[in-house]
């Protein structure tokens, strides 16, 4: 038995991990569109090609995405592949970045441009003073 894809709630699960509320997309289609209406869209199993592709480039996810999506096979997959989370917490966090280094580079950036700072400061100061005595 296949499973329909419901275009609608696809929309809405998208829609929803953007944090994009209802009126605001309904501000972006347009003045024909409001709240209700995008509530109304959500609801359907299948939503009509043109309007897919303007919540397509608004959302900016491929019109496949609310056309293909399917909640119970994406949770298979999920679950298949992390073997129910069992796996030891150093696959998921392998940084390579030292966090030390960096916070030192950013503070040595800082220095620097203060430094930059206070030396057009000076220089605008010399300028003032040049123009004021003049």
């Amino acid at each position: 038995m296949e499973q329909k894809i419901h275009q609608g709630r696809n929309v809405k699960r998208f829609r929803e991990m953007l944090n994009i509320k209802q009126e605001a997309l309904a501000y972006d289609l347009g003045e024909d569109w409001n709240q209700k209406k995008i509530s109304m869209l959500e609801q359907k199993d299948v939503i009509e090609d043109s309007i897919l592709k303007q919540i397509s480039a608004i959302l900016k996810i491929p019109v496949e995405a609310f056309q293909n999506f399917d909640e119970e096979q994406a949770i298979n997959i999920i679950s298949n592949t992390f073997d129910n989370c069992q796996q030891p917490a150093s696959v998921f966090y392998n940084s390579t970045v030292n966090q030390i280094d960096q916070f030192i580079k950013l503070h040595e950036e800082k220095i620097a441009l203060y430094e930059r700072m206070l030396k057009e400061k000076e220089e605008m100061m010399v300028r003032l003073e040049k123009l004021i005595g003049k």
